[in-house]
């Protein structure tokens, strides 16, 4: 049995009387794949970031690697700079927004942070830095800027930027949510390869068959809770009538968006 890389208990966050995380356990062990699935506002993004603490959880526990965290008020062992910036170099993590530095090229982009924060040396990051550009089909983009980019191929240099920290876990916080449709495959296709790769990773998404067919496994976050869990079966069979109802939802937005009619469409093909 793997051990784990990252374990989380009882992360609790609130955004002054609204408890966003209420008391959420995970335990990742390396190469899992884990995506969160849920409504808007159910807490997937805050528990997301809470794990590379760009939302300091307020209380709880963590264990990355050898890094452990207490977020109890109480034990006053409030994460040092030094932990911070040991976690943040581990843990990848890509937003909605690609945040790409829109004055620097794509391969300044990429090379910055190895550069900076990993003392990796220019010619060695240069060299890195065109391998993983050139898997993506982006080589020939490397001394472009990010407007000359679309959406898909910004997202995905912003992967290759998280990419380029060698990370022990990546997070990927709905990136495909700003995308146009005919774009979001392209994204898609480049984080199902870092799936069969092994990369360990977490996802929120609201991209289904996606989490149903990348993931070890899937938890359906509601109201600050991890309302069910298991393996990505749970997608085409749901247990409980929350995430009947939520998967019922998607389905038939999706299927509006195609103008198409859900009454008689199932919640996976």
């Amino acid at each position: 049995m793997p051990e784990p890389i990252l374990t989380l208990r009882d992360i609790r966050k609130s955004f002054g009387n609204n408890e966003v995380l209420k008391g959420i356990s995970l335990t990742v062990t390396a190469g899992e794949v884990v995506s969160i699935i849920g409504a808007s506002g159910s807490g997937k993004s805050t528990f997301l970031r809470s794990i590379n603490a760009l939302e300091m959880p307020q209380s709880g526990f963590m264990d990355f690697e050898e890094l452990s965290f207490d977020f109890r008020p109480e034990s006053r062992q409030f994460p040092m700079p030094a932990q911070l910036q040991a976690l943040r170099r581990r843990v990848g993590m890509v937003f909605q927004s690609y945040n790409l530095w829109p004055h620097m090229t794509v391969l300044e982009n990429v090379i910055h942070a190895p550069v900076k924060l990993l003392k990796m040396p220019r010619s060695q990051a240069v060299e890195e830095a065109e391998a993983l550009l050139s898997r993506i089909g982006l080589h020939e983009k490397r001394h472009s800027y990010p407007s000359r980019l679309s959406g898909g191929q910004q997202q995905r240099v912003a992967i290759v930027r998280a990419l380029a920290m060698k990370p022990r876990l990546m997070l990927f916080d709905e990136v495909t949510s700003a995308l146009d449709p005919e774009l979001v495959h392209e994204v898609l296709v480049l984080m199902a390869s870092l799936a069969a790769e092994g990369m360990t990773m977490l996802l929120v998404t609201h991209e289904i068959a996606f989490a149903r067919d990348v993931s070890s496994r899937v938890l359906f976050f509601d109201k600050g809770i991890v309302a069910e869990s298991g393996a990505p079966d749970i997608l085409r069979n749901p247990q409980s009538e929350r995430l009947q109802q939520f998967l019922h939802r998607i389905l038939h937005d999706q299927l509006g968006s195609l103008g198409m009619d859900a009454s008689n469409g199932e919640v996976l093909s």
